[in-house]
């Protein structure tokens, strides 16, 4: 299925799409598409807005980039517990810019919600004054749990990018699918296994 042309991860915001979106490779047979209805993605016969510009790709994977960053070195007001999954959150708002981080926290403060997604949500709400986070994306390097899915779906984000699948826990396609689960009111656009190696390869080293 495709997304109809001109459509953007910002309504009314003129954006590059992108043939080789992700979305269109990581959608599973019998899951709901990402977002609204018969969405998936981009579609090649989009083309692009402006050749020279970053695309919808481009953009998600130097945000994972990012991510990656966090999940080794953690926030800048704390060292990253050693027995602490390496995971990163970065929330981005409409405009691109970096709203909150977020790592693992859970050994490092004892706290069992401490997730990456989790912290990020926080701080940004903390941050913006509000705990709508509407038009915002957040990526994260690992499939969100059901714990995290819920918080992301309760905070409004409208897009969420993560790097490996989890089958064992993961909530957005592997084990459950809560965000894009048509009884649920707010369903985000997901962009699932941006960068997977790379996210994956982190916590193959944490576990070895």
């Amino acid at each position: 299925m495709r997304s109809e042309p001109g459509d953007s991860l910002t309504p009314g915001a003129a954006e590059p799409a992108d043939a080789t979106d992700p979305a269109l490779e990581t959608v599973r047979p019998g899951q709901p598409t990402p977002g609204r209805a018969a969405r998936a993605g981009p579609g090649a016969d989009e083309a692009l807005a402006d050749p020279g510009a970053v695309g919808r790709r481009q953009r998600h994977e130097l945000w994972m980039r990012r991510a990656l960053e966090v999940a080794v070195t953690g926030p800048d007001d704390a060292t990253p517990d050693a027995d602490d999954v390496p995971v990163g959150a970065v929330l981005y708002g409409p405009d691109g810019a970096e709203l909150a981080i977020g790592r693992n926290e859970r050994e490092l403060t004892g706290d069992p919600t401490a997730h990456a997604e989790v912290l990020a949500l926080r701080r940004a709400a903390h941050r913006l004054g509000r705990w709508r986070l509407d038009d915002c994306t957040l990526v994260v390097t690992l499939e969100p749990c059901t714990m995290c899915a819920g918080a992301i779906a309760l905070a409004r984000v409208s897009t969420v990018v993560f790097g490996a699948w989890e089958p064992k826990t993961g909530a957005v396609g592997s084990l459950w699918d809560v965000l894009r689960d048509r009884r649920v009111t707010h369903r985000p656009e997901v962009y699932g296994g941006v960068l997977e190696h790379e996210s994956a390869a982190l916590l193959r080293a944490f576990f070895r």
